[in-house]
């Protein structure tokens, strides 16, 4: 990609803001980009995404065939596969042509006449964005509540509809996490509500008909580095409120059948100390890791529900990280990672005859899906490999058969079997291995001659999956090898891989990020000048990382929405999720943690070097990463650094952290990300 030099890039201008602690000084030259009502960041932003437009002018056209190919692989007439629940079939379906969902159900059977709940195409046709963020039937099936988020920034508006008549209430609450949780008289919702930082700190009561001014607070999280929401246990008897911040965890429970009465705490929050609770019987099972790395379950009386109470089902295991249980009637059915890779495990509550799902693949993603219903012996299940499209099951808990309900349709010349994908684990500089998915069309030679696209997140114990991506075909197809380093920080290989990539060890995250490229150089997958990486959010604060400790290493890099001025971010508590992250990053109000956090922050470690190529993304109204993080960071960029590599910025004015809320427009930015990185390697069709 060459540069037309009459296309100017933006220079934001300097204003100098002292920003000190610890007796340490930084001086932010770009601190008043933080001010989106001030008009001369708007201009600055427009300025920078027509800059990226002019110097993208020549990919238009491909890009636009790009996010035809992408969009025309999607089945546009689909429907998500029916669940049960209280005597109805719920899915959604959708329509050729419309970019929302159509949530629908039955009655009793498949076969039944279809009940249309929310049209969403026909609630968003007024809004530039809109998103559903949850739905909720009541008890007896009657009423429905649900979420709307007509801004992107996450705060929904909680609305009410009959579904006898098709009518919406009158009833609306404003600044609301999206759900309702409907106690069983049928018209006591309880919900969320969110502080000026976006925290989840008030649970409120409404009664039906009743105005939202005269809801009852009944439970307030005023330790700001927690966040509180409710739910309902699956066997509906009882009301659940959780508080929870990233290493602890409290639980308060009442009877869904008293919703005027008080809620009692389970069992105290305690540092350190995360656990979770499921209903069934007369009993509570509450995964925990008191005293367990790995995590283990206890069961223990509903009349008697502190922790000296507990009693064992299953221990904590040393190369078992135990993530979770669905509970059935005759069975328990528990979610395992063993070696990294995600297995489901059935154990009868009578008798000794467990045993583990048989997939019949290696490297894969297996979860259970929804399942409502208690007295079954079918388990709903998901399923996806990097060759295999996302699948749903229905298995057998008795005869150990798996039925295929619905695997996701790749419309076009698809055929898994022109792909191959494979597992191999890195020694990194430490001498933990590190495994890394990899997949490419068949007839690949490692010659160093293909392109290759490095992905990663590696924060929050989130464990990124061996998954099937129709979308990235768009690169298979084209020559590229994909490749997901399942990096510390996430939880692949148990609760030991997220505590070494997190605080004061935060820094494995980057170095395995950046030892699994140099295997996979070594190994001649691919070379210098064809290796590109990926990243968003967390993992784009890891994109800023390896580009200021190895700018040389990439041919291209993109960040999305990323999160690059780690320090200022974490200092000020009036962002959204701050406080609620001093245990993953650290409080740098410590200086400790001030001088760690400092010591890689890609913001405050910007120098007069010559970078790679790079793009950024980010969302002008993003709740989780502000924009203001990326337009500083690429402005920075831009003063300091050396060379005439692409340095472009694309701020979607009108949306958040998630980008574009419709099924399609968001895989235009999509086609954009692969035409920047396509025509990098003279990839231009």
């Amino acid at each position: 990609m060459s540069i037309n030099k009459k296309i100017k890039a933006p220079k934001a201008k300097k204003i100098a803001k002292t920003l000190s602690i610890h007796g340490d000084t930084r001086i932010d030259n770009y601190y008043w980009l933080n001010d989106k009502e001030d008009q001369n960041v708007i201009d600055y932003l427009n300025a920078e995404n027509a800059y990226r437009e002019g110097v993208m002018a020549h990919t238009t056209d491909f890009q636009a065939s790009l996010f035809k190919e992408i969009v025309g692989r999607i089945k546009q007439t689909d429907m998500s596969v029916p669940y049960k629940k209280d005597g109805y079939f719920y899915f959604t379906r959708y329509e050729e042509g419309k970019e929302y969902p159509i949530h629908a159900r039955k009655k009793e059977t498949l076969e039944a006449q279809e009940e249309i709940m929310l049209n969403v195409n026909e609630l968003a046709k007024d809004f530039d964005y809109y998103a559903v963020g949850g739905t909720s039937v009541s008890t007896n099936n009657q009423l429905l509540a649900f979420g709307e988020d007509t801004v992107s920034r996450r705060i929904y508006t909680l609305r009410f509809k009959n579904l006898a008549t098709g009518e919406y209430l009158t009833d609306r609450i404003e600044n609301t996490t999206g759900s309702a949780i409907w106690a069983n008289d049928n018209k006591t919702i309880f919900y969320t509500r969110k502080d000026e930082s976006l925290r989840p700190f008030k649970i409120f009561k409404h009664k039906l008909g009743t105005p939202a001014s005269e809801d009852v607070e009944i439970y307030h999280e005023a330790d700001e580095t927690f966040r509180t929401g409710i739910y309902k246990t699956k066997s509906k008897k009882y009301l659940v409120i959780v508080a929870a911040m990233t290493i602890s965890t409290e639980y308060r429970i009442l009877e869904a059948d008293n919703p005027d009465g008080e809620f009692r705490i389970f069992q105290k929050r305690e540092d350190k100390h995360e656990y979770s609770i499921d209903h069934f019987g007369d009993k509570f099972y509450v995964h925990t890791n008191l005293d367990a790395k790995n995590f283990r379950l206890m069961e223990t009386s509903e009349l008697a529900t502190t922790k000296e109470n507990w009693t064992e089902i299953i221990p904590n295991r040393s190369d078992v990280l135990l993530e979770g249980m669905d509970i059935f009637k005759d069975y328990l059915v528990l979610s395992e990672r063993i070696n990294g890779i995600s297995q489901i495990r059935i154990k009868p509550w009578a008798g000794t005859a467990e045993h583990y799902i048989d997939f019949g693949q290696e490297a894969f993603m297996a979860s259970t899906s929804t399942n409502y219903v208690l007295d079954t012996d079918l388990v709903r299940v998901g399923f996806t490999s990097m060759t295999t499209p996302n699948s749903y099951f229905d298995y057998n808990m008795v005869t150990k058969e798996l039925t295929l309900l619905k695997q996701q349709e790749v419309l076009g010349d698809f055929d898994s079997n022109n792909y191959k994908s494979e597992r191999q684990f890195v020694t990194a500089r430490d001498g933990v291995k590190v495994p890394v998915s990899i997949v490419y069309r068949k007839g690949f030679k490692r010659n160093g001659k293909s392109p290759l696209m490095l992905y990663a997140y590696g924060s929050y114990g989130h464990s990124m999956e061996p998954y099937f991506s129709s979308v990235r075909l768009s690169l298979l197809d084209r020559g590229f090898v994909y490749a997901i380093a399942h990096i510390r920080g996430g939880e692949e290989m148990g609760r030991h891989w997220y505590d070494d990539g997190k605080m004061l060890k935060k820094k494995n995250t980057f170095n395995d990020f950046i030892d699994c490229a140099e295997f996979l150089l070594a190994k001649n997958y691919t070379r210098q000048k064809r290796l590109f990486a990926m990243g968003g959010s967390a993992g784009g604060l890891l994109m800023g990382v390896i580009i200021n400790q190895r700018p040389e290493l990439w041919k291209g890099v993109i960040a999305a929405v990323p999160f690059v001025d780690v320090v200022t971010t974490m200092l000020d508590e009036t962002i959204p999720l701050t406080t609620g992250e001093f245990n993953e990053w650290g409080n740098p109000k410590n200086k400790e943690y001030y001088d760690y956090i400092k010591s890689y922050s890609p913001y405050d470690n910007v120098t007069a070097q010559a970078y790679p190529n790079l793009l950024v993304t980010t969302g002008l109204h993003d709740s989780q990463v502000q924009y203001w993080e990326p337009a500083k960071w690429v402005a920075k960029l831009r003063d300091l650094r050396k060379g005439k590599k692409q340095l472009l910025l694309y701020t979607n004015m009108k949306t958040g952290h998630g980008g574009a809320s419709g099924r399609f427009e968001r895989f235009k930015e999509t086609a954009m990300e692969y035409a920047f990185i396509l025509d990098l390697v003279g990839i231009t069709e």
